[in-house]
């Protein structure tokens, strides 16, 4: 049931409620509302429990396993969160000048270096995108920028390979560029003739993460930045799956130019949901005069944003202030728990777990998409064969992963791998979640065999069925109005 349905007129929490005081707003009187909003009326316990047993049907990292690969869905400690709300962080007025902001300044600042050292982007780091996407926007335009000042105009491409997120192609287009797609070969690698076919005079770029999102290590990313310095164009690094390298490799040091963080998956902050994010992305020497601003600088024992005056390059201002603090206080207490000899840890154990699960299901049956490379953080299995054989998808396997009260691994991404599973176990689960994620999986794969419409009516413990999918995506309707056909609801099991 909506909690709309469930107002009463009149009902309320007048107890908890503020006095009402004399009406001294200054909003003109043509501004104001004429009459109440259109809020449910209920008791403050009534809307307690309403969003309390909403949150029970949820899945999360807090209550479930989460392997979705690309994801890195694990564990936010929560004393990152304590710290980061500590009185003086949060009393912080976003206009409050550079001297009376010290403490937090000080703290970015930090965040800039630790990150700028961690990936080996020795022009420095800016932390205001305030999401990953918006980094990998700034990271595409900051090439752009490089170009365009250069009055090297005609690199109008960039390359994308086709194991790259779907993102990466969506970014360089907004920026103005063609996209000339990539090949990959048998094992996983980027098809190297096709890429020197591909470069020449109109090559801006090239955007790619290593490892890539078929869960392998590029192994001729050296030989991949020669090429395409040597045309005259750029390195772009998708931060995503920057936990398999933490601490072991730097994406400057493989001779990218740019790279954008997504600290939600490797720096532990809030993950998902369409709330806050940071994006922060690093640069090169040659790139650092086109960062967003503003940008944390010390001058002596002092901190201060860097504008517009001390960047007159820069592509500009990607949010209202300096990006999201909360946040990015979060990343920042994450980095500093971990310490120097922490971060090598976050990358042993996440691909460690990866191959441990790896070898387990391929033990079990599972085919996997690069069966002679190692996994790094993730991995992929292909039911292919299993669907050709019983008509049972990835997403059947994955709706019936549920009932076993696992989330589903990523599905059908990447593209190039049919009836896939990307599967990242990340750091921060033990043995047993592991081993019991892999039991579950064989259960499941027995069931495809012998019961195959049992697997494909899943789930059957959750609080929904299965919903059309496809009429989710294309007729979206989350607006609530009066007397909408609720008895259609009801019959596709919607009751909350």
């Amino acid at each position: 049931m909506l909690i709309f349905e469930r107002s009463r007129p009149g009902r309320g929490a007048t107890a908890q409620a503020p006095q009402r005081v004399a009406d001294v707003s200054a909003l003109p009187e043509r501004f104001r509302r004429g009459n109440r909003a259109p809020l449910p009326e209920l008791s403050e316990l009534d809307v307690v429990r309403h969003y309390t047993r909403l949150s029970q049907k949820n899945f999360s990292i807090d209550t479930q396993f989460y392997p979705l690969g690309s994801c890195t869905m694990k564990y936010n400690p929560r004393a990152c969160n304590s710290l980061a709300m500590l009185p003086g962080f949060l009393g912080r007025h976003p206009h409050a000048p550079d001297t009376h902001s010290q403490g937090f300044l000080a703290c970015m600042f930090e965040l800039q270096e630790m990150l700028r050292d961690v990936t080996g982007m020795k022009g420095g780091v800016s932390l205001t995108p305030m999401a990953g996407a918006q980094g990998e926007f700034a990271g595409v335009a900051m090439i752009r920028a490089y170009h365009d000042a250069r009055k090297d105009t005609a690199r109008t491409e960039i390359l994308v390979p086709d194991a790259a997120h779907g993102t990466n192609p969506a970014t360089a287009t907004m920026c103005g560029y063609t996209v000339k797609e990539i090949p990959t070969d048998d094992s996983g690698d980027v098809d190297m003739e096709a890429l020197k076919a591909a470069l020449g005079p109109h090559t801006a770029g090239i955007m790619l993460t290593n490892p890539s999102t078929l869960g392998v290590f590029e192994r001729r990313i050296k030989e991949i930045a020669d090429l395409v310095h040597q045309a005259g164009g750029l390195l772009y690094y998708d931060g995503a799956n920057l936990n398999a390298i933490l601490g072991k490799v730097r994406p400057g040091d493989m001779g990218f130019d740019v790279i954008h963080m997504n600290l939600h998956k490797t720096f532990s902050t809030p993950h998902g949901g369409g709330g806050p994010g940071a994006g922060a992305v690093g640069v090169s020497e040659r790139l650092r005069p086109f960062m967003p601003i503003p940008v944390v600088a010390k001058e002596g024992e002092r901190y201060r944003f860097m504008t517009e005056t001390d960047l007159p390059q820069s592509i500009g201002r990607l949010s209202a202030f300096a990006g999201n603090a909360g946040v990015l206080l979060r990343a920042y207490v994450y980095m500093r728990m971990l310490g120097r000899a922490g971060m090598p840890r976050v990358a042993e154990f996440s691909t460690l777990n990866a191959n441990y699960v790896m070898a387990r299901l391929r033990e079990k049956g599972f085919e996997l998409a690069f069966p002679g490379r190692r996994a790094t953080h993730e991995f992929i299995v292909t039911l292919k064969r299993l669907a050709k054989d019983t008509e049972v998808t990835a997403m059947d396997v994955a709706k019936r992963l549920l009932d076993f009260n696992y989330h589903a691994p990523t599905t059908y991404f990447p593209l190039l791998v049919p009836e896939c599973l990307l599967i990242e176990p990340t750091e921060t689960e033990s043995k047993e979640t592991l081993d019991g994620f892999v039991e579950a999986m064989a259960e499941i794969l027995e069931e495809a065999r012998t019961s195959p419409d049992k697997v494909k009516g899943a789930p059957y413990t959750q609080p929904n069925r299965r919903f059309d999918e496809v009429r989710a995506a294309r007729e979206l309707d989350v607006a609530w109005r009066p007397g909408a056909a609720l008895d259609e609801v009801a019959e596709q099991g919607r009751t909350d």
